[in-house]
């Protein structure tokens, strides 16, 4: 019984690194288009997040089983409720990645506004975190999980410099009274933000990476 729970545990393991290689590619993708302004490659990331959702839905209905077919001890029962929490969390980045694919479809008026160089850096420290915290929850690395929180700064501080820099420009632009030039700028904050939130759903997967390995979450107090 405990041979075929392993192999389970294994397969569920094996699905949690094909979804967060997903989101992954999702997140580093939008960071490409955000710089291209590939529309193509926008829409592909669009059509990719339906293949996000069936895994999410699949590994979703893979843990349920293992939670009621078998009786799984304490450290699996993390692992499993741990998994549950974190594929809620990968789903929503691929749903922002989605989200800033979107905005680059969208037809553009006026002259068009380079896009501040940080957001294809917080892309690219976004999908490090993902990696790094799926890496962590297979690898039972409760340590590689807490240098990811750490480094959720890193994202934040570059936000804060997307934010600063889009400030002013639209100080410049206010005084020339170009609209099209503020929906622009407005569209790229909104690409900021889910570069920054989607770090923050990074940073609740190492969250419960920490948790499946050690059952501390969030600052508890190990008895």
């Amino acid at each position: 019984m405990r041979r075929r729970f392993d192999e389970q545990l294994l397969e569920l393991n094996k699905e949690m690194i094909t979804m967060g290689s997903l989101i992954e590619q999702a997140i580093e993708s939008a960071g490409e288009v955000v710089v291209s302004r590939d529309v193509e490659a926008a829409q592909v990331i669009m059509r990719g997040d339906q293949e996000i959702d069936r895994m999410e839905r699949d590994i979703e209905a893979m843990c349920l089983k293992l939670l009621l077919m078998q009786q799984p001890v304490a450290s699996d029962l993390r692992l499993i409720s741990s998994a549950l929490k974190m594929i809620t969390d990968m789903e929503r980045i691929g749903d922002q990645s989605a989200d800033i694919a979107e905005i680059i479809t969208m037809p553009v008026e006026g002259d068009i506004i380079p896009f501040p160089a940080q957001l294809q850096q917080m892309a690219r420290e976004t999908a490090k975190m993902v990696r790094r915290s799926v890496d962590a929850y297979v690898t039972r690395d409760a340590q590689l999980a807490r240098d990811v929180i750490m480094s959720d700064d890193v994202v934040d501080d570059l936000f804060d410099e997307v934010k600063n820099e889009l400030i002013r420009m639209m100080n410049s632009y206010a005084k020339t009274g170009l609209k099209a030039n503020g929906m622009q700028l407005l569209d790229m904050l909104m690409i900021a933000k889910y570069f920054e939130r989607s770090a923050d759903h990074a940073t609740n997967i190492a969250e419960w990476v920490e948790y499946a390995v050690t059952g501390k979450y969030k600052g508890d107090v190990l008895q």
